[in-house]
């Protein structure tokens, strides 16, 4: 990733003044971030970047031509390392920011700003996540653009090759997605800004178109147009004695050719998958039906032997039951007779206690007597 580098003219400004010191610093900063972005260091990027953005406040002229050239520089920055912080709004907005001010710029001076607006045009090919926003992005800015190259020079050249190249990277990540239409949008604009800078149809553009009538190719209804688009640079390439693109034209149209009178391989395949799956799924029916069937006379058998299960149970309950009240019977019956033997051995007990209180009475009238005798005896 190469920092874009803005021309900035600083012999307006007395260099002992704060506007040179403020505008210089800056500069200096951006060479410091520029080593840092190269290091991959992005975080450490993008606090220098927000420094020197805050010393910029101090600039008391926003609408001097060097400020604003120095904050478009620092634009490019932000965008490129927030994108690579994967900040993506963030980034696209820094991006709005930057044609916003970079426009009014090359409107003013195209031969010094002119490549850096189409520089922005490229960055923006590549940090956009929203494909159609890129292309209404693009077209809002073709028509600056092409006013640019009514003052060309060699920076807007190089800077356009960066952007057709850009694009048409795009369009080739789009197709190998199977974003077939969307693919085409960004070759098409891809040949158009290419064509823009070369002033015609090279070899370049050739190279460009071929690939776009291969991604044609791949979209049924849109074969008859691919065939097209080739037979007319067909002259072209053979003008420009190229034998390698003139065989690679041809060889497109003849493929085109095939593929619209024979089933490719896939089709094939998938017509074979078809008849299989049709095959499986009518024996899959009648194994069903089958298993259904056998299901149903297991689960008769298996009713049955439940029901007659069911009936023995039935009978050993009530063989149980009978058993069990006659056990309560018997308990009660027990239970009764074990009250009256309680209540008997009651009585007798309490009969027994009496003629033993009566005894133990009878045993101490006898023990005082004798006592009151064995006294007298022993006084006389």
């Amino acid at each position: 990733m190469t920092q874009i580098q803005l021309p900035l003219n600083l012999k307006e400004f007395n260099r002992k003044s704060d506007e040179y010191k403020i505008l210089a610093n800056a500069e200096k900063n951006r060479a410091t971030t520029a080593t840092l972005m190269a290091e991959d260091r992005f975080l450490d990027a993008l606090e220098r970047t927000v420094s020197t953005m805050r010393e910029l406040r101090d600039f008391p002229d926003i609408a001097n031509r060097e400020f604003r050239t120095i904050f478009s520089a620092i634009l490019f920055d932000l965008a490129e390392i927030h994108f690579m912080l994967k900040d993506y709004n963030r980034s696209e907005k820094e991006l709005e920011t930057l044609f916003k001010v970079l426009t009014q710029l090359a409107k003013d001076d195209p031969e010094r700003y002119g490549q850096f607006h189409i520089l922005a045009m490229e960055l923006a090919a590549r940090i956009i996540r929203s494909r159609k926003k890129t292309i209404e992005m693009l077209m809002k800015q073709k028509q600056l653009t092409e006013s640019l190259y009514e003052k060309v020079n060699s920076g807007v050249a190089s800077a356009t090759d960066r952007l057709a190249e850009s694009l048409r990277k795009v369009g080739e990540l789009m197709a190998s997605s199977g974003s077939y239409k969307e693919a085409l949008k960004f070759y098409s604009e891809a040949i158009k800004f290419s064509k823009m800078r070369s002033g015609g149809v090279g070899r370049k553009e050739i190279r460009m178109t071929i690939e776009m009538a291969e991604i044609m190719s791949r979209v049924k209804t849109m074969r008859e147009r691919a065939k097209r688009l080739l037979a007319a640079v067909l002259p072209r390439a053979i003008a420009l004695e190229t034998v390698e693109l003139e065989e690679d034209i041809v060889a497109l149209m003849e493929m085109i050719d095939v593929l619209e009178h024979q089933p490719t391989r896939w089709k094939a395949f998938t017509q074979s998958m078809s008849r299989y799956m049709t095959k499986a799924n009518e024996l899959a029916r009648r194994m069903e039906k089958k298993a259904a069937k056998a299901a149903g006379g297991v689960a008769e058998s298996v009713a049955k032997a439940a029901g007659d299960l069911a009936d023995t149970m039935a009978e050993v309950a009530d063989k149980a039951e009978a058993a069990a009240e006659t056990l309560a019977t018997e308990a009660k019956e027990a239970a009764e007779k074990v009250g009256e033997v309680a209540e008997n051995v009651a009585v007798k007990a309490k009969t027994a206690a009496e003629k033993t209180n009566d005894i133990a009475d009878k045993v101490a009238d006898k023990a005082n007597d004798i006592a009151k005798k064995a006294s007298e005896s022993s006084k006389e």
